[in-house]
Formats: C-alpha cells, structure tokens, sequence
C-alpha cells in the first residue's frame, strides 16, 4: 500500500527534477552533521547538563536546531526512497546510518524523556519525527525500527497532552496545533495507528469544526512561515468527506488572495521565514484543492495561488544563506514530491 500511495501522490503533484532533488539532498547533507552554530532549546537541572549538542542530542545535533536536524534526515530519506539509482542516494543513506544507530537512538530517547522536558519539541519537532519513521518505515528500511523507541517516546508525550490542549495554538510559527495534527494524522493512517487517529481526528473537530471566516487579511505577521488559515484548512480536509469539507471550507475561507511574499533579508534567521511561507501556502493551497469536488469553482483561482507560490518558494532554496538553507530544502521536498497529498490519495486508492 505504501508503494501505490506514493506513486498516486507523486501523479498529483508536479514533477520533482533529479537535479533539483540533489541540490536539496546537498543541503541536508551539509548540515545534518554541522554541529555549529547551533540554537539548543535545553532545559538544564544540574551543572553536568552543561554540554555540547552532540552530546545532549546525538543523531539530532546539527543543522542549527533538533526539529531541523530532524526534518533534513527526513529529507535524505524521501529522496533516497524516490531516486535510489541517483549518486546522491548512497552518501544520504550513509547520514542516516550514521545518524540513526541505536545507542544514538537510546541517548535521544533518554534525553526526550527527561525531567523537565515534558514541552520538547512539542508539537513540531515531535510531529517531523513520526514522518521520519513513517518514511523509513515505508521505504522498508532497517533504520526503522532503530528509531522505533523515539517514536513511541514521541507518540507517548503526544498522546499525553492532546487530551489535554484545551485551545488549538494559531500562530504561523512552530508551536501551531493544526500543522503539526496535519503531520500525525498522517503518521497514523501510514501506520495503521486507528486510536491514535482517531484521537487526532475527534481533537481537529473540537478545535476547528465550527471555525467560520478565518481572518487571512491579518496574515502574514512577519515571522511566519505557516499560514494559520490554511493550515487549518489543511488538517479538515484530511478528517472531513469532500462534500462536508467544500461546505465548511467556502464558511471558514469564503475568500482569499494570497500573493507571494519577498523576504528583504534572508540573512536574518526569522526574516527567511517567509521563504518557507511560501512553500508551505503552496502545499497546502494544493491539499486544500485536492479534497474539493472536481467541478468546484474555485480550484483554478486556488491551484494558480499554489502555482506562484511553488515557484517562488522553490527558487529561494539557494543554499546561499545557512539561516534558511538548514531548513528551506525539507519545505521545498514536502512540497515537490507530493507528501501531504498521500492522506487524500489514500482516499481515492480505495
């Protein structure tokens, strides 16, 4: 089943180039591995927790922070999945391997689950570790089963505080709730985790269900690179049938129109956030489309929205910059190969 989710998934999706995938494997490969420099979001509970990235974290130590470091192994393993016979796939199989051993495994989970770090990584960084073990876990590989323990660390402290996230967090930044829901529920339905689905499934309904006129004329601030209104969107259409999901979306967004966005320093670590935004309009723009009725009438405004938000995200991905290049090539990767749009070719496969 996996196989044929991602060969639909990739037929609704423009194709990804090989060339354009090396540049992006590149980008991972330069930095999943670069300890320095490096933003830890480390809670200390005694002087001997004083110690270097690799150490506290050591498969997830570099590309500048754990989430990131976390997404570009997720890169090196979609792209060694999709192009297998390209040069690249070996030295991004061999980063895995070298990344992913299980005593660098224990020391994650170890660290994962230490005291006072009940809000590591949660939701975000949490949520691009299940895809990781989903991607390895479709592509068959060993490593999965490696990672098995920090994914079921993952699972537990995700598990643990959904029931009891009174609120969904709308920022356009790492702490959004329907981002991250977007990512489990994907997990979930990848692994045949029919509770934990269907937990995520009731927890978007409680939070979203009766949303009505999002307000996309406050977006984007100016860090952003989620958009809170469509993510939102994005999440309902992987819970809702598409005639309930075309009747809530024209209440929830009856109108929106999105232009690309310049970013006037991609220099600036927070700045270059609106390079992602305009991947993750993108991808989004397009699930949104996927889940409408064939006949609605507003795909072809939406889809040409996702059009020039696909090209000029994808040409920022230069690399010239660390601040965005640790992390831009994962965005440009979920976008280009299709990975969110196998929830909805789940659906059509049956």
């Amino acid at each position: 089943m996996g196989d044929m989710l991602l060969a639909i998934a990739l037929a609704m999706a423009p194709a990804l180039d090989p060339r354009a995938a090396e540049r992006f494997a590149n980008l991972a490969l330069d930095c999943v591995h670069r300890e320095y420099p490096n933003k830890i979001a480390h809670v200390m509970n005694a002087d001997g927790d004083a110690r270097p990235p690799r150490e506290l974290t050591p498969a997830f130590y570099g590309c500048y922070d754990w989430h990131s470091s976390v997404h570009g192994h997720w890169l090196l393993a979609r792209l060694a999945r999709l192009y297998p016979d390209e040069p690249f796939a070996a030295r991004a199989g061999a980063a895995l391997k070298r990344s992913l051993t299980p005593e660098n495994i224990r020391r994650e989970t170890e660290y994962l689950t230490g005291p006072g770090r009940a809000a590591f990584e949660r939701p975000y960084g949490l949520a691009w570790l299940m895809l990781l073990g989903l991607e390895l876990r479709e592509s068959k590989s060993p490593l999965a089963e490696v990672l098995a323990p920090l994914e079921a660390a993952a699972l537990a402290r995700i598990k643990e505080w959904l029931p009891k996230l009174s609120h969904p967090v709308r920022i356009g930044e790492h702490s959004q709730t329907a981002f991250a829901l977007g990512l489990l529920l994907d997990w979930a339905r990848g692994a045949g985790d029919r509770a934990i689905g269907n937990l995520l499934a009731e927890r978007a309904r409680a939070y979203y269900l009766a949303d009505r006129n999002c307000p996309v004329d406050y977006e984007p601030s100016g860090e952003d690179f989620l958009s809170p209104c469509l993510a939102e969107a994005d999440v309902m259409r992987r819970v809702l049938g598409r005639a309930e999901f075309a009747a809530w979306f024209g209440k929830f967004l009856p109108a929106v129109s999105f232009k690309p966005l310049v970013v006037t320093d991609p220099s600036d670590p927070k700045l270059a956030h609106l390079d992602g935004l305009n991947l993750s309009r993108a991808w989004m723009l397009e699930g949104i489309v996927s889940a409408l009725p064939a006949n609605h009438p507003r795909r072809a405004q939406l889809t040409a929205m996702a059009q020039a938000h696909r090209d000029t995200g994808v040409a920022s991905v230069t690399g010239k910059h660390y601040e965005g290049g640790h992390w831009l090539g994962s965005f440009a990767v979920y976008l280009a190969s299709g990975r969110g749009l196998s929830t909805r070719a789940a659906s059509l496969a049956k």
